[in-house]
This record gives structure tokens, C-alpha cells and sequence, in this order.
């Protein structure tokens, strides 16, 4: 059975950084892009960003978030990483890791989902 569980979600203020967590578990992690997304109140569930292991690993970032947040991935511990940097309110949301077998932008294409978890940026 695969597992998804974020953790590192927290109430920072404005400009601050947060660091999420994804472990993994019943899956061949290398063999899975690992993705974030975002859902804010009163909003669909959004993209944020995601990365494989292969295509040199190169990762692929909504525009919203670009050159503020990285996205890393440990083979190792089967664990991928959100680094979230200048943050601002309307990055406010629950932030979700999810597991899909092939490089898609979009939630409905994503097999797997972990329980999410709470980022607040206060102004």
C-alpha cells in the first residue's frame, strides 16, 4: 500500500521560508514523478510544481512560485522537498505531495496523494 505523508507546514510571516516534506513508502520511488500541489481557500486544487527522476531530473515549476520555491527529490530516503522561499499570503494553503507514473501538470493525472499538510503566511 502506498503512503504519502507531508510534514514541515507551519505559519510563517511574509518573506519568510518553509521547508516541506514528502516521505514515501510502497512504491519504486525512482520510477515515479513526485509532485506538490496547492489548494487555498475557496480554490481548486492548483500545481505547483514537480519532478522526475529521469529527464536529468529537471523540474517543472507553475509560474507562480517560480524562482521562489525548489523542489528536490532524496532517492535515498524516498523523499521529496518543497523549499519555499519569499513567501507570501496568497501562497497560503494545504500543500500536497502526490506520486504519478508519468510528468503531468494536472491533480486528476496523479495516482497517489498524501494527507497534506497546512503552510499560513501572515501579511
Amino acid at each position: 500500500q502506498v503512503h504519502l505523508v507531508e510534514s514541515g507546514g507551519g505559519l510563517v510571516q511574509a518573506g519568510g521560508s518553509l521547508r516541506l516534506s514528502c516521505a514515501a513508502s510502497g512504491l519504486t520511488f525512482s520510477r515515479f514523478v513526485m509532485g506538490w500541489f496547492r489548494q487555498g481557500p475557496g480554490k481548486e486544487r492548483e500545481f505547483v510544481t514537480a519532478i522526475s527522476d529521469w529527464t536529468s531530473g529537471r523540474p517543472y515549476y507553475a509560474d507562480s512560485v517560480k524562482g521562489r520555491f525548489t523542489i528536490s527529490r532524496g532517492n535515498a530516503k524516498n523523499t521529496v522537498y518543497l523549499q519555499m522561499n519569499s513567501l507570501k499570503p496568497e501562497d497560503t494553503a494545504v500543500y500536497y505531495c502526490a506520486a504519478a507514473q508519468f510528468f503531468r501538470t494536472s491533480a486528476g493525472e496523479y495516482d497517489y496523494w498524501g494527507q497534506g499538510t497546512q503552510v499560513t503566511v501572515s501579511s
